[in-house]
């Protein structure tokens, strides 16, 4: 994996990246695993976390490069001035195919690392649009408000539709081509079908902020090979 095949685009201030999923946005306690973050320090020295996606989601990230443009973004984000935006897959199809979940959120004494819906927990707040329902799966625009832990996988799981394949929320499963289509059969020198989908289908597609001179900025992560190969055989399953 090359960081410049990662980067987006850059400024003096700031980088923007394509995070693939399973890498990790900024280094775990344990320290043991490549991040994002180690990359670009390797490239660029000093580098400042602005924001984190959760490692098995792929899409937009930035990052700061001082920490005058470190604390001008964190204010951005920590004052809700930011426009985020993702796509995903969920189970099955959706009761209303708009609307804004507001339900707050705290950690799940229960399970060390997982969230959990809470009164007593953060607000949270996410509107999601339906822009596909195709019966077993349904894909979905989401806009997060709030970006707190897991925000959209706990908030859709609430809903009785959690991200497909999401390991904690629900039932971890991969998208299998013989799945979607009847009359699949594997090549004769093929042992066992590799997914379609094999990770959270969730990924960070747009973010839209205002830079230091005043200018607004939008950015956009395109959709990763393996949800759109899986929305395509969704496509012609229909």
């Amino acid at each position: 994996m090359k960081l410049n095949d990662l980067i987006i685009t850059e400024t003096d201030n700031w980088v923007a990246l394509n995070k693939p999923s399973g890498l990790l946005s900024i280094p775990d306690r344990e320290g043991k695993e490549i991040s994002l973050k180690i990359m670009l320090k390797e490239k660029y020295g000093d580098i400042f976390t602005v924001h984190r996606l959760d490692k098995d989601t792929s899409g937009l990230i930035i990052f700061a490069k001082n920490e005058a443009a470190h604390k001008w973004l964190s204010q951005q984000f920590e004052e809700r001035q930011t426009v985020k935006i993702y796509q995903g897959l969920v189970m099955g199809s959706l009761a209303e195919t708009s609307g804004t979940i507001d339900k707050a959120i705290a950690e799940n004494p229960a399970h060390k690392g997982t969230m959990t819906i809470n009164r007593q927990g953060k607000h949270a707040l996410t509107d999601f649009e339906l822009i596909r329902d195709f019966g077993v799966y349904s894909f979905v625009q989401f806009r997060i408000h709030t970006g707190r832990t897991h925000q959209i996988r706990i908030h859709m799981k609430d809903q009785g539709n959690p991200i497909v394949a999401d390991p904690i929320y629900g039932d971890g499963k991969p998208v299998l081509v013989s799945s979607l289509k009847k009359k699949f059969k594997l090549s004769k020198n093929v042992e066992e079908e590799k997914p379609i989908l094999g990770r959270l289908a969730l990924h960070a597609l747009k973010l839209g902020f205002t830079d230091m001179d005043g200018k607004v900025i939008e950015l956009e992560a395109p959709l990763p090979k393996d949800m759109r190969a899986t929305l395509q055989q969704l496509e012609k399953r229909k």
